[in-house]
C-alpha cells in the first residue's frame, strides 16, 4: 500500500492504495467518480478516457503509482449540467448519444483534443483524434457532427 497524491477535476486527492491498482478502479472506487466507464479493460475502447496533464488516456492502463502528482480530468470535472462545456451541449443538440457508455470517455477525448488546438479542424482531424474511442450505438455520424458543432462555437474552450 502506498500514498497517491494527484489532483482530480482540480481538487487535490490522497488515496491509500496498491500502486498497481488501475487508475480507473481508483477513480471509481475512492474518488466516487463514476462517468468514466470500463468496458474492454485493455485501453482498446476508450470508454474509460480520462485527460491527465491535458492528454487523452485511458485510466484502465494507467498504474495508481503512475499518476502521483498529476492532474486528472473526468467527464465530471468538464462541465455541469446547468453549465455544459461546449462538447457536452453539442453532444446533446446533435443527438449524439444512444446507450451512452463510450459517451464520457469520447467527451474527454473531443474537449482535450479541440484544446490543444487553434483551429477549425476539418472531419478527417476529428476522427483522427476520436479514433481510440469507439461506439457500437451510433455510427459516428452524430457524434463527428457534435464535434464539429462545438469546434464552431464562438464559446472559449475550457483547459484540461
Amino acid at each position: 500500500m502506498k500514498t497517491i497524491d494527484f489532483f482530480v477535476n482540480g481538487t487535490e486527492v490522497s488515496v491509500t492504495c496498491s500502486p498497481s491498482k488501475t487508475l480507473l478502479d481508483v477513480l471509481r472506487e475512492d474518488a466516487g467518480l463514476t462517468g468514466s466507464k470500463e468496458c474492454c479493460g485493455k485501453g482498446e475502447c476508450g470508454s474509460c478516457t480520462v485527460s491527465m496533464n491535458g492528454l487523452p488516456v485511458c485510466s484502465c492502463l494507467v498504474l495508481a503509482g503512475q499518476v502521483h502528482g498529476e492532474n486528472v480530468i473526468t467527464v465530471e470535472g468538464i462541465g455541469t449540467p446547468e453549465n455544459m462545456d461546449p462538447v457536452q451541449q453539442a453532444f446533446m443538440d446533435e443527438g449524439a448519444t444512444q446507450c451512452g457508455y463510450c459517451t464520457p470517455g469520447l467527451i474527454v477525448s473531443a474537449r482535450s483534443y479541440l484544446n490543444s488546438i487553434g483551429h477549425l479542424p476539418g472531419l478527417d482531424e476529428i476522427k483522427q483524434a476520436l479514433g481510440g474511442n469507439l461506439c457500437r450505438c451510433t455510427g459516428y455520424t452524430k457524434i463527428l457532427k457534435a464535434v464539429q458543432t462545438a469546434a464552431q462555437s464562438q464559446l472559449t474552450f475550457r483547459d484540461l
